[in-house]
């Protein structure tokens, strides 16, 4: 959530950098100051009047033990009369306040100076790629009927069992998934990153604070009779940890991984890329999380993407990094890079990390805050990265690894698996 000293001190500023997002913030901006100069007329006109029942009312005790009672009856009516128009200010003022909240969650975050113009993913800029692209035979086949050939994934009992989206993982395939989770979680504790198990359900407040709340709720899973959501990532749990919290600047940078299941409905979703392992409604993730001073946030996003990258490159896939445009950029992040590997058989480039820096927009809407040497609370900037997401580095790891005698598993994941080939 943005600022409400930002939206007021800068709002051409404001208006200009969310234009890169392609949001027109004008019109929000103009009624925002409307609000907050209303807010700010009842509190005043509300202080006052308090003031004015204060003084009254001591008069009253005085004019009592004087024996004027005529005059400290007028002087209580005064104050009943002060009374009744404090509670409308008070009205006036929380609906004033509970508007222009209304307003500013809907706004997205400001974006970097340095995301480029541009509205779709094709306007993403190739920050580096990996020159060497896989060349299969002619009969290569996709990760689906490798899948089914070797029986390691079962997409027609996941959908008898629940629905489309939700495969079931068999033999060496679900060891496969067992490793690389362990791989990547013990890739990450050694670069520094305490490991957590967070719950898998989060409720209204904790979706609020990282900011799928109110912007994605169409796309959790909601569970109506506790108001719970069911995770769309590590992320949520995770970074909610420090809702509502000072931390000491000593303390910084906090480094966090997790691993969890992810749910998310992925309404609208349809056709051939999302076939196979392409998009599911339930995957394996593991995911970084940073809590930094804010002069670091930049540094720290450096080290990140540099982290992910040499994940994939122990995986030995074929990756590609990309600067997201502001019109491919997700609600809350102010710079993101994706991390694509070459799925061979099907020709495209998958998705398989996105690493973000959120500034102060996620800590604002989570209050965390740090205390600084003179004592005065800041607001920390929290940056995610996915290390890495599962279901497309499978894809890509079938299909580029396959041989005639079956599939080669990467040797940075053999001893996890316990096995060179499926």
């Amino acid at each position: 959530m943005l600022t409400l000293k930002i939206l007021r001190e800068q709002p051409d500023f404001v208006a200009e950098r969310l234009a890169v997002k392609g949001f027109d913030a004008k019109e929000n901006l103009l009624k925002i100051c409307q609000l907050d100069d209303a807010r700010k007329a009842a509190q005043t006109q509300l202080d006052a009047n308090l003031a004015q029942q204060n003084s009254i009312a001591k008069e009253i005790g005085a004019l009592m033990k004087a024996g004027n009672k005529e005059e400290a009856e007028a002087a209580k009516a005064r104050v009943a009369s002060l009374k009744t128009l404090s509670a409308t200010l008070e009205q006036q003022k929380e609906q004033a306040e509970r508007a222009l909240n209304e307003l500013v969650v809907l706004l997205p975050n400001l974006p970097h100076s340095s995301v480029p113009l541009g509205k779709t993913a094709e306007d993403n800029k190739v920050e580096r790629q990996c020159e060497d692209l896989p060349t299969l035979p002619a009969d290569a086949l996709p990760h689906w009927d490798l899948a089914h050939k070797y029986d390691i994934i079962d997409f027609e009992l996941g959908n008898h069992l629940t629905g489309a989206g939700f495969p079931v993982y068999k033999g060496k395939g679900a060891k496969l998934q067992r490793a690389l989770i362990a791989f990547f979680l013990d890739e990450n504790t050694a670069a520094g990153y305490l490991e957590v198990q967070p719950p898998l359900m989060v409720n209204a407040a904790s979706g609020f604070g990282t900011g799928q709340l109110p912007d994605k709720e169409g796309q959790m899973y909601h569970v109506g009779l506790d108001d719970f959501y069911l995770i769309p990532t590590a992320e949520v749990p995770v970074t909610n940890i420090y809702r509502d919290a000072i931390l000491n600047a000593a303390d910084l940078p906090i480094q966090l991984t997790a691993y969890t299941p992810c749910f998310r409905r992925e309404a609208g979703s349809y056709g051939k890329d999302v076939r196979g392992l392409n998009r599911l409604h339930q995957f394996d993730k593991v995911e970084i999380v940073r809590f930094e001073l804010p002069q670091n946030s930049y540094a720290a996003l450096e080290k990140m993407v540099a982290h992910v990258e040499s994940l994939v490159q122990n995986l030995e896939l074929p990756y590609r990094i990309l600067r997201l445009c502001g019109g491919d950029m997700s609600f809350t992040s102010a710079l993101t890079f994706d991390f694509e590997v070459f799925s061979g058989a099907q020709k495209k480039w998958l998705e398989v990390s996105s690493v973000s820096n959120f500034e102060s927009f996620q800590a604002n809407r989570l209050k965390c805050r740090y205390r600084t040497e003179d004592k005065k609370t800041e607001l920390v900037h929290t940056l995610n990265g996915s290390s890495l997401a599962l279901p497309r580095i499978v894809a890509a790891l079938l299909e580029n690894n396959q041989t005639p005698t079956g599939i080669r598993i990467p040797k940075a994941l053999q001893k996890y698996t316990g096995f060179e080939f499926i």
